[in-house]
């Protein structure tokens, strides 16, 4: 609970304690905060261990950790269910990359083409490297002005 609690701070703790409540008060303060705490503790087991019994043997297992969302998606993506490690595996970055370079130079692929009913070379796409000529006008697209 006080893990991240260090020497120093535990000092001034104590030395606040010693200067608000008095060294003659404070053993008892102390004792008076373990014991709520403690009830709280039992309090809180008591309540888990009565949802628990009340959802039934289905969630026997149900952890209320899981309830935070953080602590929830890290249990479902280190468990693989849903294939992840595969999904990671098989793609490649560098390939993906290396084509969508070769299709913005204007460069053919290795990998065979979508569109195997088209009937011009360029399969319909534009060579944006070609310089037009001097008497060529662009094509005219009415729907993109």
């Amino acid at each position: 609970m006080f893990n991240d609690i260090g020497p120093l701070e535990l000092v001034t703790l104590v030395v606040l304690g010693v200067l608000v409540f008095g060294p003659d008060k404070l053993p008892k303060f102390i004792q008076d905060v373990t014991r709520t705490i403690r009830k709280i503790r039992e309090f809180s087991e008591s309540a888990k261990q009565d949802i628990r019994s009340e959802l039934g043997p289905e969630f026997k297992d149900f952890e209320f950790e899981d309830l935070n969302p953080k602590a929830f998606i890290r249990k479902q993506m280190d468990s693989d269910e849903l294939g992840l490690k595969e999904i990671r595996n098989g793609f490649d970055l560098k390939k993906e990359m290396a084509e969508v370079t070769d299709a913005v130079h204007g460069r053919e692929t290795d990998a065979p083409s979508s569109s195997s009913g088209s009937s011009s070379s360029s399969g319909g796409r534009v060579d944006m490297t070609k310089k037009p000529d001097e008497d060529e006008r662009p094509p005219f697209d009415a729907d993109a002005t």
